[in-house]
């Protein structure tokens, strides 16, 4: 069977997106993509668009794959949030062994969730691997995932941190998502207690990639700021459209007239318009300048990361302001469930919350600008 290309994958995704927008709610109460949802999209290969083709994947170009996720997050933040998350670490198949690689995604709903280690994480070396005990948290798509993978140090080795892969079914998960945003993202924790992982079940991510493509040569963490800022900034267009049909035909209480003649309106709808496409144009063509240097120098500079990193968390930032002033221009009617900007208002201000989203990142891009050392991860 052939292997879809990436304009054929994004007309899989606008097919996805019409199904997922009509179940808005059920995901957003479940706290999870349903698992006939989720079983379909695996078997379309929506969760290895970023995989090698050796292993079966899409191997998708990176515009592409943003594309894809901008689709998504048109319908449902938490399912865009879930592609996302689930195909950008799906890149570390290239950097893992490859038998392990052949075991997680030669099942075709293979699909590894991650999340940060808590500080009494640790793993112990034992014979032929390693003792492992911790707790992570913000696991995203852990509903739909069949193995985990656990960062953490390994003691006796200095400034060594592992990637630690564990079948799901192995571990303990504790249900902590107990929020109002991105609910549907089934972001939990998992336990677990002296595990034994397999040497063979564990990498370094500064591991060389085996495959030369060029998605393999940028490193995670600008391809997630990247994805966050790409959904942010489909909230904020979706949230202004909304206000914008609102506010068309809505009146206000206790001031005469339509809302859509009033010259204040005229203002925040315009204000808000130039910042969403400013904030767009800015991450897309800083994408697009590490995306070239991935393909053609199969490298990507520190000037290029810090770049990203910026654009990643401006974006983030002005979309927050532009849902906020989309959600006041609405008024009343903002603040029902049955109003999609209620939901995704909820969306976007988890997102913010998030490590790519803090204006201390800023302060980051500062430093590397006075020619100090930027430190954080880049």
């Amino acid at each position: 069977m052939k292997t879809p290309d990436s304009t054929e994958y994004i007309d899989i995704a606008r097919g996805f997106a019409e199904k997922v927008a009509w179940r808005t709610a059920e995901i957003n109460e479940g706290r999870r993509i349903p698992t006939d949802l989720a079983d379909e999209m695996a078997d379309a290969g929506v969760f290895r668009l970023l995989v090698p083709k050796s292993l079966g994947g899409g191997e998708i170009d990176h515009p592409s794959f943003m594309e894809i996720v901008r689709i998504f997050a048109g319908a449902d933040a938490s399912v865009a949030w879930c592609v996302n998350q689930n195909n950008i670490f799906a890149t570390d198949s290239a950097r893992m062994p490859l038998e392990t690689a052949q075991e997680i995604w030669g099942d075709k709903h293979g699909v590894v969730t991650n999340g940060p280690p808590s500080r009494d994480t640790l793993g112990v070396p034992a014979d032929r691997g390693y003792r492992l005990t911790g707790h992570w948290d913000f696991s995203s798509g852990s509903s739909h995932a069949t193995w985990l993978a656990a960062r953490g140090p390994v003691e006796g080795r200095p400034g060594e941190v592992r990637t630690f892969l564990v079948p799901k079914g192995d571990v303990t998960m504790e249900d902590r998502w107990q929020v109002n945003g991105l609910r549907g993202t089934a972001s939990l924790s998992f336990d677990i207690d002296d595990l034994f992982v397999p040497e063979a079940h564990t990498y370094l991510e500064s591991a060389t990639p085996r495959e030369d493509g060029p998605i393999y040569v940028v490193p995670k963490v600008p391809y997630f700021s990247i994805g966050f800022a790409t959904i942010s900034l489909a909230l904020a267009r979706a949230c202004l459209d909304g206000a914008m049909e609102l506010v068309s035909r809505k009146t206000s209480h206790g001031i005469a007239g339509a809302l859509v003649d009033r010259s204040t309106v005229h203002l925040q709808i315009g204000e808000n318009e130039a910042i969403l496409r400013a904030a767009d144009a800015y991450l897309r063509n800083t994408a697009a300048a590490l995306w070239i240097s991935a393909c053609e120098r199969r490298e990507v500079v520190m000037d290029e990361r810090v770049e990203v990193r910026m654009a990643s968390t401006y974006a983030i930032r002005k979309s927050t302001e532009i849902v906020d002033a989309a959600y006041e221009l609405s008024g009343s009617d903002a603040i029902f469930e049955s109003n999609p900007l209620q939901r995704r208002y909820q969306d976007m201000h988890v997102i913010v919350q998030q490590f790519q989203g803090r204006v201390a990142n800023f302060e980051t891009a500062g430093r590397y600008f006075l020619g100090l050392e930027p430190g954080g991860s880049m």
